[in-house]
Protein backbone atom coordinates (compact mmCIF):
# COMPACT_ATOMS: atom_id res chain seq x y z
CA UNK A 1 0.00 0.00 0.00
CA UNK A 2 2.70 2.62 0.85
CA UNK A 3 4.57 1.78 -2.39
CA UNK A 4 1.38 2.40 -4.39
CA UNK A 5 0.86 5.78 -2.71
CA UNK A 6 4.48 6.73 -3.36
CA UNK A 7 4.20 5.81 -7.05
CA UNK A 8 1.01 7.82 -7.40
CA UNK A 9 2.61 10.80 -5.68
CA UNK A 10 5.62 10.62 -7.96
CA UNK A 11 3.38 10.43 -11.02
CA UNK A 12 1.28 13.39 -9.84
CA UNK A 13 4.39 15.46 -9.09
CA UNK A 14 5.77 14.68 -12.55
CA UNK A 15 2.52 15.72 -14.21
CA UNK A 16 2.38 18.96 -12.20
CA UNK A 17 6.01 19.77 -13.05
CA UNK A 18 5.43 19.26 -16.78
CA UNK A 19 2.26 21.37 -16.74
CA UNK A 20 3.99 24.18 -14.82
CA UNK A 21 6.88 24.21 -17.32
CA UNK A 22 4.47 24.32 -20.25
CA UNK A 23 2.52 27.12 -18.61
CA UNK A 24 5.66 29.15 -17.84
CA UNK A 25 6.98 28.61 -21.36
CA UNK A 26 3.65 29.71 -22.83
CA UNK A 27 3.56 32.83 -20.65
CA UNK A 28 7.15 33.65 -21.59
CA UNK A 29 6.31 33.25 -25.27
CA UNK A 30 3.32 35.57 -24.91
CA UNK A 31 5.41 38.18 -23.10
CA UNK A 32 8.16 38.00 -25.73
CA UNK A 33 5.68 38.35 -28.57
CA UNK A 34 3.99 41.26 -26.82
CA UNK A 35 7.35 42.93 -26.26
CA UNK A 36 8.37 42.38 -29.88
CA UNK A 37 5.07 43.84 -31.05
CA UNK A 38 5.44 46.83 -28.71
CA UNK A 39 9.07 47.65 -29.52
CA UNK A 40 8.64 48.19 -33.23
CA UNK A 41 10.63 50.82 -35.06
CA UNK A 42 8.88 54.22 -35.01
CA UNK A 43 5.94 52.60 -33.19
CA UNK A 44 4.61 50.89 -36.30
CA UNK A 45 1.89 48.26 -36.00
CA UNK A 46 1.50 47.19 -39.63
CA UNK A 47 3.82 44.83 -41.55
CA UNK A 48 6.50 46.22 -43.85
CA UNK A 49 4.66 45.00 -46.96
CA UNK A 50 1.59 47.04 -46.01
CA UNK A 51 3.66 50.15 -45.27
CA UNK A 52 5.20 49.97 -48.76
CA UNK A 53 1.78 50.02 -50.39
CA UNK A 54 0.97 46.32 -50.46
CA UNK A 55 0.91 46.12 -54.26
CA UNK A 56 3.27 45.00 -56.99
CA UNK A 57 5.82 47.66 -56.08
CA UNK A 58 5.98 46.31 -52.53
CA UNK A 59 6.40 42.78 -53.90
CA UNK A 60 9.34 43.97 -56.01
CA UNK A 61 11.00 45.87 -53.14
CA UNK A 62 10.60 42.91 -50.77
CA UNK A 63 11.76 40.37 -53.38
CA UNK A 64 8.55 38.35 -53.39
CA UNK A 65 9.38 37.47 -57.00
CA UNK A 66 13.16 37.17 -57.19
CA UNK A 67 13.29 37.12 -61.00
CA UNK A 68 11.46 40.44 -61.38
CA UNK A 69 13.33 42.12 -58.53
CA UNK A 70 16.72 40.98 -59.77
CA UNK A 71 15.84 42.04 -63.33
CA UNK A 72 14.84 45.53 -62.20
CA UNK A 73 18.00 45.92 -60.13
CA UNK A 74 20.14 44.61 -62.99
CA UNK A 75 18.61 47.06 -65.47
CA UNK A 76 19.17 49.96 -63.08
CA UNK A 77 22.78 48.89 -62.55
CA UNK A 78 23.36 48.59 -66.31
CA UNK A 79 21.95 52.07 -66.89
CA UNK A 80 24.14 53.52 -64.13
CA UNK A 81 27.25 51.77 -65.52
CA UNK A 82 26.54 53.04 -69.04
CA UNK A 83 26.12 56.66 -67.98
CA UNK A 84 28.57 56.84 -65.05
CA UNK A 85 31.45 54.49 -65.83
CA UNK A 86 31.38 54.32 -69.63
CA UNK A 87 30.49 58.02 -69.94
CA UNK A 88 27.66 57.49 -72.40
CA UNK A 89 25.15 60.30 -72.91
CA UNK A 90 21.40 59.94 -72.98
CA UNK A 91 21.04 61.45 -76.45
CA UNK A 92 23.77 59.14 -77.80
CA UNK A 93 22.02 56.02 -76.51
CA UNK A 94 18.62 57.17 -77.78
CA UNK A 95 20.01 57.77 -81.28
CA UNK A 96 21.85 54.45 -81.17
CA UNK A 97 18.72 52.46 -80.28
CA UNK A 98 16.63 54.37 -82.83
CA UNK A 99 19.15 53.49 -85.56
CA UNK A 100 19.06 49.83 -84.51
CA UNK A 101 15.26 49.85 -84.61
CA UNK A 102 15.16 51.45 -88.05
CA UNK A 103 17.76 48.98 -89.33
CA UNK A 104 15.75 46.04 -88.03
CA UNK A 105 12.57 47.32 -89.68
CA UNK A 106 14.42 48.00 -92.93
CA UNK A 107 15.80 44.45 -93.03
CA UNK A 108 12.38 43.01 -92.14
CA UNK A 109 10.59 44.95 -94.90
CA UNK A 110 13.19 44.10 -97.57
CA UNK A 111 13.86 40.50 -96.56
CA UNK A 112 11.09 39.25 -98.86
CA UNK A 113 12.95 40.45 -101.94
CA UNK A 114 16.18 38.72 -100.95
CA UNK A 115 14.54 35.47 -99.87
CA UNK A 116 11.91 35.35 -102.70
CA UNK A 117 9.10 35.34 -100.16
CA UNK A 118 5.84 37.22 -100.04
CA UNK A 119 6.16 40.65 -98.54
CA UNK A 120 5.11 41.02 -94.93
CA UNK A 121 4.50 44.14 -92.91
CA UNK A 122 7.12 44.99 -90.33
CA UNK A 123 5.82 45.28 -86.76
CA UNK A 124 5.27 48.82 -85.56
CA UNK A 125 5.99 50.03 -82.06
CA UNK A 126 3.20 52.26 -80.78
CA UNK A 127 3.17 53.40 -77.17
CA UNK A 128 -0.30 54.04 -75.73
CA UNK A 129 -1.10 57.62 -74.79
CA UNK A 130 -2.60 56.51 -71.47
CA UNK A 131 0.83 55.30 -70.45
CA UNK A 132 2.28 58.83 -70.59
CA UNK A 133 -0.79 60.30 -68.92
CA UNK A 134 -0.46 57.82 -66.05
CA UNK A 135 3.22 58.64 -65.59
CA UNK A 136 2.48 62.38 -65.58
CA UNK A 137 -0.32 61.94 -63.05
CA UNK A 138 1.84 59.83 -60.72
CA UNK A 139 4.79 62.23 -60.91
CA UNK A 140 2.56 65.26 -60.37
CA UNK A 141 0.83 63.60 -57.42
CA UNK A 142 4.14 62.77 -55.71
CA UNK A 143 5.49 66.29 -56.31
CA UNK A 144 2.32 67.81 -54.82
CA UNK A 145 2.60 65.51 -51.78
CA UNK A 146 6.21 66.60 -51.26
CA UNK A 147 5.32 70.30 -51.58
CA UNK A 148 2.38 69.87 -49.23
CA UNK A 149 4.57 68.16 -46.65
CA UNK A 150 7.25 70.88 -46.81
CA UNK A 151 4.65 73.63 -46.48
CA UNK A 152 3.00 71.87 -43.53
CA UNK A 153 6.38 71.65 -41.82
CA UNK A 154 7.09 75.33 -42.51
CA UNK A 155 3.67 76.50 -41.26
CA UNK A 156 3.17 73.91 -38.53
CA UNK A 157 5.32 75.57 -35.88
CA UNK A 158 6.99 72.30 -34.83
CA UNK A 159 10.59 73.42 -34.39
CA UNK A 160 11.96 69.89 -33.96
CA UNK A 161 10.38 68.61 -37.16
CA UNK A 162 11.41 71.77 -39.00
CA UNK A 163 15.06 71.36 -37.97
CA UNK A 164 15.02 67.67 -38.93
CA UNK A 165 13.74 68.48 -42.43
CA UNK A 166 16.27 71.28 -42.85
CA UNK A 167 19.07 68.97 -41.69
CA UNK A 168 17.91 66.26 -44.12
CA UNK A 169 17.87 68.70 -47.03
CA UNK A 170 21.30 69.98 -46.04
CA UNK A 171 22.64 66.40 -45.91
CA UNK A 172 21.13 65.73 -49.35
CA UNK A 173 22.80 68.88 -50.67
CA UNK A 174 26.17 67.76 -49.27
CA UNK A 175 25.78 64.29 -50.79
CA UNK A 176 24.80 65.90 -54.08
CA UNK A 177 28.04 67.88 -54.06
CA UNK A 178 30.02 64.64 -53.70
CA UNK A 179 28.40 62.83 -56.64
CA UNK A 180 26.07 63.63 -59.51
CA UNK A 181 22.30 63.33 -59.57
CA UNK A 182 22.27 59.98 -61.36
CA UNK A 183 24.50 58.38 -58.72
CA UNK A 184 22.30 59.71 -55.93
CA UNK A 185 19.22 58.24 -57.62
CA UNK A 186 21.00 54.92 -58.12
CA UNK A 187 22.09 54.78 -54.46
CA UNK A 188 18.52 55.47 -53.38
CA UNK A 189 17.24 52.83 -55.81
CA UNK A 190 19.63 50.19 -54.47
CA UNK A 191 18.80 51.14 -50.88
CA UNK A 192 15.08 50.81 -51.63
CA UNK A 193 15.67 47.30 -53.01
CA UNK A 194 17.90 46.10 -50.16
CA UNK A 195 17.05 47.83 -46.86
CA UNK A 196 13.33 46.93 -46.68
CA UNK A 197 13.91 43.21 -47.34
CA UNK A 198 16.80 43.12 -44.85
CA UNK A 199 14.69 44.87 -42.25
CA UNK A 200 11.77 42.50 -42.83
CA UNK A 201 14.08 39.54 -42.34
CA UNK A 202 15.89 40.87 -39.25
CA UNK A 203 13.30 43.29 -37.88
CA UNK A 204 13.49 42.02 -34.28
CA UNK A 205 17.27 42.45 -34.15
CA UNK A 206 17.13 45.87 -35.84
CA UNK A 207 14.35 47.14 -33.58
CA UNK A 208 16.19 45.94 -30.48
CA UNK A 209 19.43 47.59 -31.59
CA UNK A 210 17.70 50.88 -32.43
CA UNK A 211 15.95 51.00 -29.07
CA UNK A 212 19.22 50.28 -27.27
CA UNK A 213 20.87 53.15 -29.14
CA UNK A 214 17.97 55.46 -28.32
CA UNK A 215 18.09 54.51 -24.65
CA UNK A 216 21.83 55.17 -24.55
CA UNK A 217 21.32 58.56 -26.22
CA UNK A 218 18.65 59.42 -23.65
CA UNK A 219 21.01 58.48 -20.80
CA UNK A 220 23.78 60.62 -22.27
CA UNK A 221 21.37 63.52 -22.68
CA UNK A 222 20.24 63.20 -19.04
CA UNK A 223 23.88 63.29 -17.93
CA UNK A 224 24.53 66.32 -20.13
CA UNK A 225 21.39 68.01 -18.85
CA UNK A 226 22.26 67.31 -15.23
CA UNK A 227 25.93 68.23 -15.51
CA UNK A 228 25.97 71.18 -17.93
CA UNK A 229 22.59 72.44 -19.11
CA UNK A 230 21.08 72.90 -15.64
CA UNK A 231 24.09 74.95 -14.54
CA UNK A 232 23.58 77.53 -17.31
CA UNK A 233 21.89 80.56 -15.76
CA UNK A 234 18.58 81.40 -17.34
CA UNK A 235 17.78 84.98 -18.27
CA UNK A 236 15.13 86.73 -16.29
CA UNK A 237 12.41 88.63 -18.00
CA UNK A 238 12.23 92.39 -17.62
CA UNK A 239 9.69 93.70 -15.24
CA UNK A 240 7.25 96.16 -16.67
CA UNK A 241 6.22 99.01 -14.46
Amino acid sequence: MPEKITAENLFNNLVETISEKQKSGFEEEISNSATSKFNRLFGRQKPVHHLLGGGKSADILLWRNKKISSSVLTIATAVWVLFEWLNYHFLTLVCFFVVLGMLAQFVWSNASGFLNRSSSKAPRLVLPEDYFVTIAVIVGKEVNHALEFLQDVAYGGNLKQFLMVVASLWAAAVIGSWCNFLTVIYIGFVAAHTLPVLYERYEDQVDGFVYQVLEQLQKNYRKLDAGVLNKIPKGKGKKHV
